[in-house]
């Protein structure tokens, strides 16, 4: 009977057995979070490669990058072409090369200087529409979020209080108040098609003549006015978004619906200060911090961007704040050393 009689487990052996499960939980689980960061990182970078090559297929196509249209107070018009008479920006622009015809096609009458009730209903349709690659998978997920800080209604849409987000942004610049109309008493932008369109006063309200990114308000920047090349020159990051207002749309550069004319919530700066020493360098998103005219990321190692030749680049958050800035002007003609970002 000795011989068949079973040990069981002490209360000891089975502590041990436990502490030990334990201990390897604890350290397998960081590298499989890793896992999952790196794989989120890669589909973001794809992200930003597939808008960068609809970017770039527009160029091509229309010998001029996306405009960036008019301002936050428009959104996009299927019948207004796609140069500085298109209300909508980047986004809305790069639709056809990302296979999103129909989505561009939404709101069309056929008459491009008025602007009927059917072309406002399906202006908000197309802005309560996803789309999974705006949306940075460590961030959020593509869906339609509240508005919590709902603008009044666009010229050419209705109201938007739930809408889908964009979490990547056009290279505006390194010159904060260049192709921007939002400034002093301006409120954003003609008031209407006709006859506001041909009465406002674009550089008096917008600085065009200040402005040195790819994309901004009425841009039409082909290649060969990208004086710096290609290779040096941000064409799309991630933009800064505050972690306490990710699905309320509270922070201002994430208040509206993606298919806006140039506004913080697709277009971003690179400006800096030579006095200071201080530029508006990516930054990680952290809780509390808004800065809607920063580019920034949710990813722990770094802002990633598209360059204007296609080219994908995770940017340090420790970056040197003059490099980023010249990054982000097209025609500096300052040389940036290869392994300087």
């Amino acid at each position: 009977m000795d011989r068949h009689r079973r040990r069981a487990f002490t209360l000891v052996e089975l502590l041990v057995v436990i502490t030990i499960i334990g201990i390897l939980i604890s350290l397998l689980l960081p590298a499989v979070q890793s896992a999952r960061e790196a794989a989120r990182r890669l589909q973001c970078q794809n992200h930003l490669k597939q808008m960068g090559l609809a970017m770039l297929s527009h160029e091509e196509a229309l010998g001029f990058l996306p405009g960036g249209g008019w301002s936050f107070d428009w959104s996009g018009d299927a019948d207004r072409g796609s140069g500085m008479g298109q209300p909508g920006g980047w986004t809305y622009n790069i639709l056809p090369y990302v296979e999103q015809a129909s989505l561009h096609r939404l709101g069309s009458d056929g008459q491009p200087e008025t602007i009927t009730s059917a072309q406002k209903t399906e202006t908000l349709e197309r802005a309560q529409s996803p789309l999974s690659f705006f949306v940075c998978p460590t961030r959020r997920r593509p869906a339609v979020y509240t508005k919590s800080v709902p603008r009044s209604a666009h010229h050419n849409g209705l109201k938007v209080t739930r809408a889908a987000v964009v979490d990547y942004a056009a290279n505006a610049g390194s010159s904060l108040q260049g192709g921007y109309c939002n400034w002093g008493s301006d409120t954003g932008g003609p008031n209407s098609i006709i006859p506001g369109l041909a009465s406002y006063d674009w550089e008096a309200n917008c600085k065009l003549s200040q402005a040195n990114g790819i994309s901004h308000v009425r841009s039409e920047v082909s290649m060969a006015l990208i004086r710096d090349g290609s290779t040096n020159t941000y064409m799309l990051g991630e933009k800064l978004v505050n972690p306490d207002k990710y699905h309320d749309g509270s922070d201002l550069g994430d208040d509206d619906d993606p298919f806006t004319g140039c506004s913080a919530d697709t277009y971003r700066w690179s400006d800096y200060d030579s006095t200071s020493g201080i530029g508006r360098t990516p930054r990680q998103d952290r809780l509390g911090l808004t800065d809607f005219w920063r580019f920034g990321s949710a990813h722990p190692a770094g802002c990633n961007f598209v360059f204007c030749d296609g080219s994908v680049h995770s940017i340090s958050y420790s970056i040197d704040p003059l490099i980023h800035s010249l990054l982000g002007n097209r025609k500096d003609r300052q040389p940036i050393a290869a392994n300087a970002f």
